[in-house]
């Protein structure tokens, strides 16, 4: 017999039948007697009338507080449109954030009101828990956007991150490859090897290490490869160098994904690191070279081609025209520091030093 809609019938352990209505996103509720009796359908009919939407995790938590406030965002649309990567790495912030527990009261944060967080609270926080300054701009930077998020739905009226200044990071982050470093890696990984295809694919398309391992021959269309970033998803379609185009063609694959283990499956981003990093060491180049840096590396080179901000845009997907200007403003230094010295060397060539 069909059972009604939204509802679930099963033997329990004593052999009696048991039934619930049930439905995505609403409680469950107990419907005694037999499917389709007069008991039944009137509970079904309050079940369906009473029944409210239930957001995951609000069974445990207390209006007001930061778990209310972080489950509504997990819940949010604003929270699944990011990237999964993103989602992954706010979502550790924030459960490492409301786990933690306050020195002034001693509470877990995740029961404290999100209305008493203050400036000066904030402050400390990053002053106490974060070792790092990259860490410290990583977490005020998760918790601005669950401050804005708390305004938006009602939670508190002002943002105390605000006025929080973001510590500085001293140098340009990830280590760029030299030519001299790239030089020393193909001397060691020939062409046909798994090192030298990772290096081909990291730098001839600008790509971050996630959206190179996904790469795959299915993504190949007219001589281009086309990419659609994890970070960004902003699709992009690069033309395939030459010499990738040597090296995909002189390397054995069988997969859908081009760069894969020695057990013929694709990379985690973790193993590839390992991996990545024994290649590096085995070309003996020293510590702090990585796949990011090939990144940079390939944006180094269109710049110091004479490629625009905008073309380097093109290539490596970067969202504002600030991270790609660096690249330029860098290559133009260099280019107009030679330029200067060349003048000056005709102008003033030193031919009298040394005599009297």
């Amino acid at each position: 017999m069909k059972r009604p809609k939204y509802t679930h019938c099963w033997i329990d352990r004593h052999g009696g039948l048991r039934c619930e209505f049930r439905r995505e996103g609403l409680k469950r509720v107990p419907l005694p007697g037999l499917p389709w009796s007069q008991e039944f359908m009137a509970a079904y009919e309050a079940a369906k009338a009473s029944a409210q939407s239930v957001e995951i995790g609000a069974r445990r938590t207390v209006p007001g507080t930061f778990s209310a406030l972080i489950v509504a965002y997990y819940n949010s649309a604003e929270f699944h449109e990011l990237a999964d990567n993103t989602k992954r790495a706010r979502r550790n912030i924030l459960e490492r954030f409301r786990e933690s527990v306050t020195t002034e009261t001693g509470l877990r944060v995740g029961d404290c009101r999100v209305g008493h967080l203050s400036h000066a609270c904030v402050e400390k926080m990053m002053a106490d828990k974060l070792s790092t300054p990259a860490a410290a701009r990583v977490f005020i930077k998760t918790l601005r956007v669950l401050m804005q998020f708390a305004i938006s739905h009602n939670y508190r009226s002002d943002n105390p991150t605000a006025r929080v200044k973001l510590p500085g990071i001293k140098g340009d982050g990830w280590m760029s490859w030299g030519e001299e470093q790239i030089a020393l890696f193909e001397a060691k990984h020939p062409v046909g090897t798994r090192a030298r295809l990772a290096l081909a694919l990291l730098l001839y398309t600008a790509q971050r290490r996630g959206d190179v391992l996904r790469m795959g021959r299915q993504h190949l269309r007219n001589g281009c490869l086309q990419v659609r970033q994890q970070k960004t998803g902003a699709m992009l379609e690069i033309p395939v160098h030459p010499a990738l185009q040597a090296i995909l063609d002189a390397t054995p694959v069988a997969n859908l994904t081009f760069l894969v283990t020695a057990n013929g499956k694709p990379f985690s981003p973790n193993a590839f690191n390992k991996v990545f990093h024994d290649w590096c060491v085995a070309a003996g180049l020293p510590k702090g070279f990585t796949p990011h840096g090939l990144r940079k590396a390939a944006c180094r080179r269109l710049a110091e081609l004479g490629c625009s901000a905008n073309q380097i845009m093109a290539i490596s997907g970067h969202r504002t025209l600030s991270e790609a200007e660096k690249y330029v403003r860098a290559a133009d230094q260099k280019r107009l520091a030679r330029d200067a010295i060349d003048t000056l060397t005709v102008a003033f060539p030193g031919t009298n030093i040394g005599k009297p």
